[in-house]
């Protein structure tokens, strides 16, 4: 999980999982760009209108669009280099 600056791990091993880490990343400059509470805000009201859309919320969290953005760009470590500003938009 992370918590604008800091990145909250379930387990200690999880500090040398290189795709985890870059997953993170990538949430971290999502939420830069929206000024951090913007992100939290935002976030919440994502899934829960895709929570009411699904019925599942595990289904709705793979729905968000910073996580669909992250999950599909976790295993490109380039990507926080190349990614354009705002670029969670196009999961939306």
């Amino acid at each position: 999980m992370t918590l604008w600056p800091f990145v909250v791990l379930k387990h200690h091993s999880l500090k040398e999982d290189a795709v985890f880490l870059n997953h993170e990343k990538i949430h971290l400059r999502q939420q830069v760009e929206l000024l951090v509470a913007f992100f939290y805000l935002w976030y919440a009201v994502e899934f829960l209108g895709r929570w009411l859309h699904y019925g599942n919320r595990h289904k709705a969290y793979r729905n968000i669009s910073f996580e669909r953005e992250a999950y599909q760009n976790e295993n490109n470590f380039d990507y926080i280099n190349r990614r354009r500003f705002y670029g969670f938009l196009k999961f939306v």
